[in-house]
């Protein structure tokens, strides 16, 4: 059944930019949590996407790599609805899409980090993991000012979530702490236990192993996995970390120039020539 915001979501696409039938016939399956559809995208005369497909399967990992430019952040904004393509779409959550504004991601089940932290560092841990769940407020400020009981029981009910995610990351004994206080590893961990609050079914995340230690990497990814196995949820992840990348995805699709040259598993990847010559930083057999 659509939900009142999905409809409105529909309703804003423009009849004239219809996705084609053909992306229903190609991508319309109940295993796939995403799949994009021939998605182009171009900044005046520069191509950032060329012609991008590829599926998401429900509860898989998918990495996108390649270098700087190659298009790797451009895909994960027309995702979450901050770039329109100029033609292709997407299917999510059932339902194709030519844009989805990025204010109804939420209410989708999609989640996502940035390459740059975005945190509220004066605020405690715990105030910024509730951060993900302002969606999902019913009391008005009245009500919330005024301590009205439905607003009680909604706080108490955003304190368990939040107490509940924070134990999955072993973030408990830093709730009450200003996130400014933090190692830089810690906050990207707060980072993701807002991200992963509100319980999504997508969670698309952008380099969030970057500028870490190799220890601290190990403990991400470790994270990333167990939200996974856990909840079943699917991830995109962008990582320049070759051996994050293929020690932690499912399938891994390359981007050279905004087109899509390599799509498959880790070990797929590694053994394809083009990729070991452009990424992998090897000579091919």
């Amino acid at each position: 059944m659509e939900t009142a915001m999905t409809s409105a979501v529909l309703r804003r696409i423009a009849p004239a930019r219809a996705v084609p039938n053909a992306l229903h016939r190609s991508t319309l399956h109940p295993a796939y949590a995403l799949a994009l559809s021939r998605i182009n995208l171009s900044f005046g005369g520069i191509k950032a996407l060329r012609d991008v497909s590829f599926q998401v399967a429900e509860g898989e990992i998918r990495a996108v790599i390649g270098p700087n430019g190659a298009g790797k952040s451009s895909v994960l904004n027309v995702i979450s609805g901050l770039y329109q393509a100029d033609s292709g779409g997407l299917v999510l959550g059932a339902q194709v899409f030519e844009h989805v504004p990025p204010q109804a991601l939420a209410g989708l089940g999609v989640a996502r980090t940035f390459q740059n932290l975005a945190l509220f560092p004066s605020l405690s841990v715990a105030a910024n993991i509730a951060a993900g769940l302002t969606f999902q407020r019913k009391a008005s400020r009245l009500a919330q000012v005024l301590r009205l009981p439905g607003a009680r029981a909604e706080n108490h009910a955003i304190a368990d979530q939040v107490a509940e995610i924070a134990a999955r990351l072993d973030l408990t004994t830093h709730l009450k702490r200003t996130v400014s206080t933090l190692s830089y590893g810690l906050q990207k961990r707060v980072e993701l236990a807002r991200a992963l609050v509100a319980g999504p079914k997508l969670l698309l995340l952008d380099e969030p192993m970057a500028g870490m230690t190799a220890t601290e990497k190990a403990e991400m990814a470790g994270y990333i996995r167990a939200a996974r196995d856990a909840t079943g949820l699917s991830v995109i992840l962008i990582e320049h970390d070759i051996g994050v990348v293929m020690g932690l995805s499912d399938r891994v699709a390359v981007l050279d120039y905004g087109a899509k040259i390599a799509d498959g598993t880790p070990a797929e990847v590694q053994r394809d020539p083009g990729v070991i010559r452009a990424y992998l930083g090897q000579e091919a057999a």
